[in-house]
């Protein structure tokens, strides 16, 4: 597997790759890149890919990290050549190319900020009201958070993913 940049997913004719987004379903129903296709990272395997004629296959997520991961599983198990986008659909929209915008979705990351901050909040009131226990949860979370930081896999992302409005 090959890691490219936006400016060389550009030069590529179509004829010769497709364009793989391996986000969730409403991520990509919120925005994607035009003939862009949908096959979420949970649900890749070779027997999706050794049917498509293209002479390479380019993955693409929000941030890089979910395309890599894909073209780490499919480059030793398929013939095309494999491409993750370095930056994803953020490098993608900085570059200033093109997105198709459809229904709007909360994306995987805020779901996490979201969840995160919320039963941070939550356990800290419980922790400082009921018993100093429930302060367990918001460390645990917290170190949850420098754990992705550091790894940059994401448990809560990786969950909420699989939550059914993320279908």
């Amino acid at each position: 597997m090959k890691i490219i940049s936006v400016f060389e997913v550009q030069k590529l004719l179509p004829e010769e790759h497709v364009l793989i987004d391996v986000r969730s379903p409403g991520e990509f129903r919120s925005e994607h890149i035009l003939h862009s296709e949908n096959v979420p990272l949970d649900s890749i395997g070779a027997a999706d890919f050794n049917e498509i004629p293209a002479k390479r296959i380019v993955l693409i997520c929000q941030s890089g990290v979910r395309s890599r991961k894909a073209g780490e599983h499919l480059s030793n198990s398929i013939e095309s050549e494999v491409y993750s986008v370095e930056g994803g659909l953020n490098a993608w929209k900085a570059a200033g190319y093109p997105t198709a915008k459809g229904q709007g979705s909360i994306s995987i990351e805020r779901q996490v900020r979201i969840g995160a901050g919320a039963l941070v909040a939550l356990f800290s009131v419980l922790g400082l009201t009921l018993h100093t226990g429930f302060v367990a949860v918001p460390i645990f979370i917290g170190c949850g958070l420098v754990f992705s930081g550091i790894t940059d896999i994401c448990g809560m992302g990786l969950i909420l993913a699989r939550a059914p409005w993320n279908r």
